[in-house]
């Protein structure tokens, strides 16, 4: 990472309704998170000029989706995030070059500080911006057809079971995807995707959870070096921001 992450970030949420290439530019603090939410468009013509925008191993990757509506969601995903990244880069869209971390993760590498996280979810976008710190973001629909405690059981905490059991029934699955969203932001902003273990750290499941990292392990002071935040999605989603500390 280049230079030093700054104090606790204000996040600043705001809807990204335009697919022009050129947006303009956006400013973007050292101390202020930028998450943008957008709808997949369902206009053929909005997606065809996302697709204009992608490279080569974008396009490659889009063909490989099998249903329709993943592959938009795929495009345009890619192609929103070349828009906004440009803005605060100043640059064209289709100039990016990202490169690939072992775990996937693309990044503008160079010196630039601009650190980036993309999450998608049932035509829900969340594109999350930062300057030096890492940084993570994931959007999930909340839904109601499998049993909370067989996943949870797979891929939560002890600590997060036992919470996930005390509540009733018919909050399960709001707090099971409020678990899932934070541990997955968190994880995303370390950069090791599912490679680091889940039951390694504790995130609070309460929606007004305040902090929401509880605990990491082996290293407890880790936690203290991030702060998670939820973010306001739709109805029937839930979404949280990772961010690093000092």
């Amino acid at each position: 990472m280049k230079g030093e992450p700054h104090a606790i970030p204000r996040v600043v949420v705001r809807d990204f309704t335009s697919f022009d290439p050129l947006p303009g530019r956006h400013e973007l603090p050292s101390d202020v998170i930028h998450v943008w939410r957008c709808s997949v468009p369902r206009d053929p013509g909005a997606i065809n000029e996302l697709v204009g925008l992608l490279a080569k191993d974008e396009l490659t990757r889009a063909k490989r989706f099998r249903f329709e509506a993943d592959r938009n969601e795929f495009v345009v995903t890619r192609g929103t995030l070349r828009t906004l990244l440009a803005s605060y880069v100043c640059a064209t869209a289709t100039d990016l070059a990202f490169q690939y971390s072992e775990f996937g993760r693309p990044t503008l590498g160079g010196d630039s500080p601009i650190e980036f996280n993309v999450s998608h979810s049932s035509g829900m976008l969340l594109l999350a911006f930062a300057r030096n710190r890492k940084i993570g973001v994931d959007v999930e629909r909340i839904r109601r057809d499998f049993s909370t405690t067989a996943i949870a059981e797979q891929f939560f905490s002890e600590h997060e079971r036992s919470e996930l059991d005390k509540l009733p029934v018919a909050h399960r699955h709001e707090a099971f995807f409020r678990c899932w969203t934070r541990k997955e932001a968190f994880i995303k902003a370390l950069g090791e995707g599912l490679s680091h273990p889940l039951h390694q750290f504790d995130v609070a499941l309460q929606e007004d959870a305040n902090p929401i990292l509880l605990a990491t392990r082996p290293d407890a002071r880790e936690a203290s070096r991030w702060e998670l935040r939820n973010v306001a999605v739709a109805d029937g989603f839930t979404a949280t921001v990772a961010a690093e500390l000092p």
